[in-house]
């Protein structure tokens, strides 16, 4: 396996931390400023303009050029606003990125700190300057979105040079120390989490499968404190009963897996929270074929299931003082003579029966036998599952929302208030009693499609096998876990969404 994640001790970086993403890396040394900055800056100012005495110093070393190039360029320090200048000796580069006039929360110092990673130059020295903000620690979010924005993926580039350099980026604020302990101890293993989940997201389907898929978490927590794992292979969950999730497997020569992640952070006695991630690791559609247009992307089909073992990674490797149980059903979704056809029946663990209608439908299928294992086996104080599910979520609220759906308003309007603390915004739709009327099947129990929205049925064909006592939320993510462009800390590319949502819940489910 290539080099993923790792601490550095290379001279002069002190407590350096490191992403390793295939090819990229990126170290981060905090420091208090300091006059004798050279090489690379990036200086963070806001809209007054105003500079702080370390950037005042950088502006003398110019000769006042700095000051003069600002005005000049009409530089409006706007957030996210760069300039970009090339002639300012005695420095190599100097970027200028605008901080707004705005409070800076955590999510706005990531994003800051993505948009100087968008225009820096390798081994960086980055001034924060006056920042707007009541954050404590802001150096440690600024690097977080630093990182995540520095993600790449070369692995199969055929120049790739696994011993490249480290991009080794000086953070200097005037709260280092309390910047290094947040990013080292905390921060730093949800960028961990994020290019897990964004590196097997991107890997192709030849490749990565059900039982890659579970080498490589075993490989992700290896060593993690208070984690165990468990892979049930095809003949353990043939034993489990789970007709669903083996079904949508039988057309592949890839068996498929059921990885369960626990994770006890809190008393033995205490509920779990239970994440359970669809892992589709590629889909055709099966017999249902789905047209050659855009198909490739279909690699990613396993979103759900990689966030889910990135967010636990987090939060185990933080020690968060919470119980978690992640699930990732795999699968691979494949047309043979031994795949499920339209119009077969399925029976899942609990002994519910389903109407095949269409075998792209395989998603909530995976799903319906994991969320029963997870309710029958640990009694989660709350579920939540998270699946690549249905082209009508991504339609119908684009590419800036994952869609949530819960069993009433308010929950939903929780998940959005985490999803915007966590820069993960989801947006509600409606689950209501005439989308199960919509599943009714005449031979079976339910069908596992039938009407519209597409996105509150797939909710329903779930949340038929989620006892009503069970507080539960659904995501469906098919809009946002692949991006066609780059935003602020996620370069185009797969996203690895999902992983600070989750994260995010389970800081404040864990309070």
């Amino acid at each position: 396996m290539p080099k993923r994640y790792k601490l550095l001790a290379a001279a002069g970086f002190s407590l350096a931390t490191v992403l390793s993403a295939a090819k990229a890396e990126v170290s981060f040394d905090f420091t208090s400023p300091q006059n004798d900055v050279d090489g690379n800056l990036v200086l963070m100012i806001g809209e007054d303009l105003e500079m702080s005495p370390a950037i005042q110093a950088v502006d003398e070393a110019t000769g006042g050029r700095l000051s003069i190039a600002l005005e000049q360029a009409d530089f409006s320090g706007d957030f996210g606003a760069s300039l970009k200048l090339h002639v300012m000796t005695p420095y190599e580069t100097v970027v200028v990125v605008g901080t707004g006039d705005e409070d800076l929360t955590p999510r706005k110092l990531a994003d800051l700190g993505g948009h100087a990673a968008a225009h820096a130059e390798e081994d960086s020295t980055l001034i924060t300057g006056n920042l707007e903000t009541d954050v404590e620690a802001a150096g440690a979010w600024l690097a977080k979105g630093f990182a995540l924005r520095s993600y790449s993926f070369d692995k199969y580039k055929s120049d790739n040079d696994e011993e490249d350099s480290t991009n080794s980026v000086k953070i200097m604020s005037n709260s280092s120390s309390a910047d290094r302990a947040l990013y080292n101890t905390d921060l730093r293993y949800v960028v961990e989490g994020v290019t897990f989940a964004r590196d097997i997201g991107t890997e192709p389907g030849n490749k990565v499968y059900p039982e890659i898929v579970a080498d490589r978490v075993r490989t992700l927590f290896s060593g993690v404190r208070n984690v165990r794992i468990e892979v049930l292979d095809a003949a353990d969950i043939r034993r489990e009963g789970m007709g669903s999730l083996m079904g949508v497997g039988l057309g592949s020569i890839n068996d498929p897996r059921l990885v369960v992640i626990r994770y006890n952070g809190a008393g033995a006695n205490e509920d779990p929270i239970a994440l359970v991630g669809k892992g589709i690791t590629f889909d055709t559609g099966g017999i249902s074929l789905k047209p050659n247009n855009g198909m490739w992307l279909m690699k990613s089909d396993l979103s759900g299931a990689v966030a889910v073992a990135g967010s636990v990674y987090a939060a185990a490797k933080r020690e968060a003082p919470v119980n978690i149980v992640g699930l990732l059903p795999l699968a691979e979704n494949m047309p043979s003579q031994d795949a499920i056809r339209p119009g077969d029946v399925l029976t899942t663990m609990g002994g519910k029966t389903i109407e095949i209608i269409s075998t792209d439908a395989e998603g909530r299928l995976v799903l319906a036998d994991a969320v029963q294992y997870a309710q029958e086996n640990y009694n989660p104080r709350l579920l939540l599952n998270i699946a690549t599910l249905t082209g009508s979520a991504a339609r119908a609220v684009g590419d800036d929302y994952a869609v949530v759906i819960t069993r009433d308003l308010e929950t939903s309007l929780d998940m959005m208030k985490i999803g915007e603390r966590a820069g993960e915004d989801v947006w509600p739709l409606p689950l209501h009693p005439s989308h199960f009327d919509q599943i009714k099947s005449d031979i079976a129990d339910i069908k596992n499609t039938g009407g519209s929205p597409g996105a509150s049925i797939g909710a329903a064909v779930v949340g038929t096998f989620i006892d009503e006592d069970q507080p539960w939320v659904h995501l469906d993510i098919a809009g946002v876990d692949w991006r066609d462009s780059s935003n602020p800390t996620t370069p185009k590319g797969h996203a690895g969404w999902g992983v600070r949502f989750m994260d995010q819940l389970i800081r404040e489910e864990s309070e």
